[in-house]
């Protein structure tokens, strides 16, 4: 399995994003990246300049979101979403954006699922769980 660090992760989006802006070429993942981006202009300034991405520190005590980690669930939840993983995700996520009338704010809430998986499974050691996962997504969209 592909784990990029910190700084492949920020180095991907600040690129894509360059590249986006000269209008060069994008791969399929970077098209999906740059549609999420645009999504996010108040994170342009960030993407715009790598050495500072690389060097930034982003801390719940600083009340400020990272971008870099909240592009990459928008990312990671559309791939769950492409290839159903977990199985009942994309009815889920496309359920609760119907709900919304937004995909974008589905995915927010979406995210919120996602963080409290990981955050459950890192508290306790234990894989992540994709059944409650999807429950907690599943409960949202039909609320």
């Amino acid at each position: 399995m592909f784990q990029p660090s910190q700084h492949d992760v920020r180095r991907f989006f600040c690129e894509t994003f360059r590249k986006q802006r000269e209008g060069a070429p994008l791969t399929p993942m970077e098209t999906l990246a740059a549609g999420w981006m645009a999504e996010h202009p108040e994170y342009h300034a960030d993407l715009a300049d790598l050495e500072a991405a690389l060097a930034a520190v982003y801390s719940v005590d600083d009340g400020r979101t990272n971008p870099f980690l909240h592009l990459a669930m928008h990312l990671s939840i559309s791939e769950q979403c492409s290839i159903d993983q977990p199985s009942g995700i994309r009815q889920a996520v496309e359920l609760l954006a119907a709900r919304r009338n937004a995909l974008h704010e589905a995915h927010h809430e979406v995210m919120e699922c996602l963080g409290e998986m990981i955050w459950t499974s890192q508290r306790s050691g234990l894989p992540p769980d994709g059944h409650a996962y999807l429950d907690a997504v599943r409960r949202r969209a039909t609320r």
